[in-house]
């Protein structure tokens, strides 16, 4: 033993057992102040609502050809976050295919970004999880529950052969929930009215969580009831959820008191754009339409499109009106009698 390193020295002072243990570890610190019994369990936080994820979408030069044959042509429309744009046009106009276009389905010339990133150069995954759409005529898989084709919309979130986990589940379950499906969530789809199905392919749009949400013909073979709760559960969830919506609209009253901006496609082409005051106008209705229509203000200050009989013309499907003093002479021919003429009828 070397000089000066005597008992008294051993062992060393950092390895003393009133030394040894870290003060957080002693035991009377421990648990931690945090994790004593008398603070456990912890006060549940409040919870938080998640941040609103809005995002524009902006479509500049669209252009559109299916079999060699143009469908659009140069098409502009600017969304901005939590916006809603109702795309109107007569039958044939390209409204669908422009909707099939922003969803990737149809390839097209021209740019359409998502906040600035053009979507063409998203993997399919990605574009999934950025827009969700809804076509005009669902496919329903035969013998689905509501549950499990609400379920569909996590796909996205999946690998390939990978099955839903428990938050999937959770999210498709608290969509079914919000949409009031919970009585039918064990039903069958196919089974359903047409406002219940109507209910149940949003809410697979909505399990997709994304913030760019396109609707083709929504309230289609709904009656004026069912018209008004889709249409209204669209506007509470763009509201509360900060959504983007693009919807393809014939009813253009419907697209004058939901609809923020409007854009007017006739063969092909963006003829207006603009607020539903600007663009539905008498003379545009006429001129794209040839319809007679009379545009009021209502109380909340947003057009009110009704149609109008012209006056000039005979009801479609009417007779045409017979002067009173040849009325006896037609009704006869319809009756099977005789014509007569003006001096036999006054012997008859």
């Amino acid at each position: 033993m070397n000089e000066g390193q005597g008992r008294s020295r051993w062992p060393p002072k950092q390895w003393q057992w009133s030394r040894w243990t870290p003060r957080e570890r002693q035991w009377s610190r421990w648990p931690p102040r945090q994790q004593q019994w008398s603070r456990w369990p912890p006060k549940p936080q409040q919870s938080q609502p998640p941040p609103k994820q809005t995002t524009g979408l902006r479509i500049t030069g669209l252009d559109i050809a299916r079999d060699r044959c143009p469908v659009l042509h140069g098409v502009d429309a600017d969304v901005p976050p939590g916006g809603w744009l109702a795309v109107i046009g007569p039958n044939g106009a390209g409204k669908s295919t422009l909707l099939k276009a922003i969803a990737g389905l149809l390839p097209y010339t021209g740019e359409a970004t998502a906040d600035g990133v053009p979507l063409r150069d998203l993997p399919a995954r990605t574009l999934a999880r950025t827009i969700a759409y809804t076509p005009q005529t669902p496919v329903v898989p035969p013998q689905m529950s509501v549950r499990d084709y609400v379920l569909l919309g996590r796909t996205p979130y999946l690998g390939y052969l990978a099955v839903p986990g428990r938050r999937d589940r959770a999210i498709a379950d608290g969509v079914v929930d919000r949409l009031d499906l919970g009585p039918l969530a064990d039903r069958e789809v196919a089974r359903l009215s047409g406002g219940e199905r109507q209910r149940v392919v949003l809410a697979r749009a909505l399990a997709q969580q994304a913030p760019v949400l396109l609707l083709d013909e929504p309230t289609t073979a709904l009656d004026l009831g069912h018209q008004q709760q889709v249409l209204e559960l669209v506007d509470r969830l763009r509201r509360d959820d900060g959504l983007t919506v693009v919807t393809t609209l014939h009813d253009l009253g419907v697209a004058a008191q939901y609809a923020e901006h409007v854009l007017l496609l006739v063969d092909g082409r963006a003829v207006a754009s603009g607020t539903a005051a600007e663009v539905l106008t008498p003379e545009s209705i006429a001129t794209h339409y040839h319809a007679h229509v009379e545009v009021t203000t209502g109380q909340d200050g947003r057009p009110q499109v009704h149609l109008v009989r012209p006056r000039d013309t005979e009801a479609p499907g009417c007779p045409p009106s017979v002067p009173e003093g040849d009325a006896a002479r037609t009704l006869g021919r319809i009756g099977g009698a005789p014509d007569l003429g003006p001096a036999e009828e006054g012997n008859t």
